[in-house]
């Protein structure tokens, strides 16, 4: 696997009209004042949890790794077997025990690149439009979020890439792209960038996703542990400092503006089913309406999935090959 190409693999914004072209650019502008006048102007050596890679206007696309790589003079890399959190430890917290997770869903976070993804999506009716109008009008022109409309949209697949991006002196590795696109178009669902933070507000470190956009979107997702041993990740946070979702813009050299979106969640829920298959749904609700459900399927890319012990946390592939 490698990194993908720009030229090779983004798709291009198809052409479109003079109504469409005004109407996408004066939603992006809205968004951006939004954010502006209601957002906190917030000094960046005051808040490094909030540090991200800003986008600019137009297409982000897969060559986001490339451009961050680029901005930050890190090197990109491709590993078989890497993971999202390269070691799920890091999660521990006054609230949360690693060791209370299912061992399948540590070593799917731990390795994700080893993982191959089914996915079915539902849209409800009360954001069909308001997914539409976005999906329509922005997340296509920045080939960046294209959330499935259509059940159909997600009929042939997910592609899924974990892109590690890596400080070249130390070979320490800074953040992790984690690139998913559908099959049946080649749009871009999600090109995020991974890590792990402390949030001021939350007594256990968070995980911490950077989508970026017109300036960037930051997820930060508080980790749970249920007691059927499944895995939450929740950004329903009640207050600036807390998990949820955050949308900045740069102002100024040294100073950004940031506006947490009290009102939009994500939440995932993460476990092996009564038939030994791991799977993730995601929810998204605004306003405490639901807007958006995937369901995911992870299965190890060679067949391996009932060769898993059941209670052994330091699993080793290879004992399943």
């Amino acid at each position: 696997m490698s990194v993908p190409s720009p030229s090779e693999t983004t798709v291009k914004p198809r052409p479109t009209g003079v109504f469409y072209s005004s109407f996408a650019f004066l939603l992006e502008i809205f968004i951006e004042l939004m954010v502006r006048v209601t957002g906190r102007r917030i000094r960046k050596s005051d808040a490094p949890w909030l540090h991200c890679y800003l986008g600019t206007p137009g297409l982000i696309g897969t060559g986001v790794y490339q451009r961050i790589a680029q901005e930050e003079r890190l090197q990109l890399r491709n590993s078989p077997n890497a993971g999202l959190i390269t070691d799920f430890e890091v999660l521990r917290g006054p609230s949360f025990d690693p060791d209370a997770v299912h061992p399948r869903i540590r070593h799917f976070y731990e390795h994700a690149a080893e993982y191959q993804m089914e996915v079915w999506s539902e849209v409800y009716l009360v954001g069909r439009f308001f997914l539409w109008v976005l999906v329509e009008f922005l997340s296509r022109r920045m080939d960046q979020l294209n959330f499935p409309i259509s059940s159909l949209g997600v009929a042939k697949g997910m592609a899924s890439e974990v892109i590690q991006l890596i400080e070249p002196a130390s070979g320490q590795l800074l953040y992790t792209g984690w690139l998913r696109r559908l099959k049946s178009s080649g749009r871009v669902i999600y090109a995020g960038v991974y890590s792990t933070v402390r949030v001021p507000e939350e007594e256990n470190p968070c995980v911490k996703v950077t989508f970026p956009c017109r300036g960037s979107a930051n997820v930060y997702l508080r980790p749970v542990a249920h007691p059927d041993s499944s895995f939450g990740l929740d950004s329903s946070g009640s207050a600036f400092g807390k998990s949820g979702f955050y949308r900045i813009v740069a102002s100024g050299q040294d100073h950004w503006r940031v506006r947490n979106f009290r009102s939009l969640h994500e939440l995932f829920h993460v476990y092996v089913d009564e038939e030994n298959i791991l799977r993730t749904d995601h929810k998204i609700s605004f306003v405490g309406l639901n807007i958006l459900r995937l369901h995911y399927k992870m299965t190890l890319a060679r067949d391996t999935v009932a060769s898993f012990p059941e209670t052994n946390r330091a699993f080793n592939v290879e004992q399943a090959v």
